[in-house]
């Protein structure tokens, strides 16, 4: 047999969250919990389609004049415009001043790596920092599409299990100018740790003062809070200062449309005829890769953010997600803390979102996932949605027993 010109391709090392997830898949454990993928679920583990995007999309389906065509290269525009408008509120000045400009992508990993093609191709940046730890893809996103030189900035201080600020704004500051900056909008993946306002301006100064690219990642915004302002603020108040930047949002979690791989990009910059040469260029870049996005996600959240009656419906849906993740960290918090479990457990109430980095070590996850059954990343993140009201209670025994008996 003739040899393989793909005998020399090295096995990829895997991807530990898929990993995990398949571990649990193939438990066949009465009591098994998945706390690792990134997805929400009801207090019976299961996934659920907000009733407003059942309503919306009964209605699509009813509307015998839409078709199948395709979108445009940049994607819906009324879609992109509305997604612009909640991230930086409706009545921001840049809005009025045509400063802002938007484009569909394929969810927020979608508008990540149009941002890193752009800002390395086109204003040929090349060099990108993001938090320790951060999202797993991040690095890959911006390696993938061209960066050679990508760093990490200090975020998560294990001992006070919180934000390390001074040793975030140290490593901005030694930054060189137009560093692309990633940054969290909200409920920061993984540790559930976010700046306060006046940590947030702190980093807008060193942002400022070293002439660094500020690129938020905005995966969570209403799915954080319960409320679609105050997920934004950071973004916000960094464009009310006048820096020019790009924000990518995803509407997997809070619309909870993941498959639909819905995502917009939005750029705002000082001088608004930049925007018709720079919409040429992400024609090219999109065109290259994906063509154009698809269009049922699109319909789907413009039609929510467009309509003031279903908007309203929307919001009460991401109360709803939002409110069930706090009271399970409350819930986790108080057994943990009524079982006499060993450290301090306040930071689980502390964070915010989807995900909390509870201090366990990999051996300690490790020990969870062969006893109980229960499975995690191995850097103690968990999912705060795989716990539910009829599993609490064993997970908590469970992550007593490992951190009392395992280092």
């Amino acid at each position: 047999m003739a040899t393989s010109r793909f005998c020399d391709v090295q096995q990829a090392p895997p991807i530990e969250v898929f990993a995990v997830s398949k571990a649990f898949t193939d438990s066949t454990h009465e009591k098994k919990v998945n706390l690792s993928v990134g997805a929400y679920r009801t207090d019976e583990a299961k996934p659920w389609v907000l009733p407003v995007v059942r309503k919306v999309e009964a209605e699509l389906a009813a509307d015998t004049s839409l078709n199948h065509e395709y979108l445009p290269i940049l994607g819906l525009e009324a879609f992109a415009t509305a997604a612009a408008k909640m991230l930086l509120g409706a009545s921001h000045p840049a809005l009025a001043e045509g400063r802002v400009t938007a484009v569909q992508t394929l969810s927020g990993t979608g508008g990540l790596r149009v941002a890193a093609e752009f800002l390395g191709r086109v204003l040929k940046y090349n060099t990108m920092y993001h938090s320790n730890p951060t999202w797993g893809n991040h690095r890959l996103i911006f390696s993938q599409a061209g960066f050679s030189s990508i760093n990490q900035y200090r975020y998560w201080d294990a001992e006070k299990r919180g934000l390390n600020l001074d040793g975030m704004i140290e490593d901005l500051s030694n930054a060189p100018e137009n560093s692309v900056v990633v940054l969290h909008a909200c409920a920061h993946n993984p540790t559930g740790v976010d700046p306060t306002q006046d940590q947030w301006k702190k980093i807008a100064d060193v942002v400022e003062e070293k002439k660094l690219f500020p690129l938020f990642d905005s995966a969570y915004q209403g799915f954080a809070s319960g409320d679609l302002d105050n997920d934004a603020w950071a973004v916000r108040y960094f464009a009310e200062r006048g820096f020019e930047m790009m924000g990518t949002q995803s509407f997997s979690k809070n619309f909870g449309l993941y498959n639909e791989r819905i995502g917009n990009l939005m750029i705002v910059v000082k001088d608004p005829s930049c925007i018709v040469p720079m919409r040429s260029q992400l024609t090219l870049l999109v065109r290259g890769s994906y063509s154009n996005p698809p269009c049922h996600g699109a319909r789907i959240v413009s039609r929510v953010l467009n309509d003031p009656a279903l908007f309203e419906e929307w919001k009460g849906c991401i109360k709803t997600m939002s409110g069930r993740i706090i009271e399970m960290r409350k819930g986790l918090r108080e057994r943990l803390e009524k079982l006499g479990t060993p450290g301090t457990w306040d930071h689980i109430t502390a964070q915010i979102g989807m995900f909390s980095f509870t201090g366990m070590t990999a051996a300690q996850a490790k020990y969870l996932a062969d006893k109980y059954h229960i499975f995690l990343l191995s850097s103690g993140r968990i999912n705060m949605c795989g716990l539910t009201t009829g599993n609490i209670d064993y997970v908590a025994e469970a992550i007593h027993d490992a951190v009392c008996n395992v280092k």
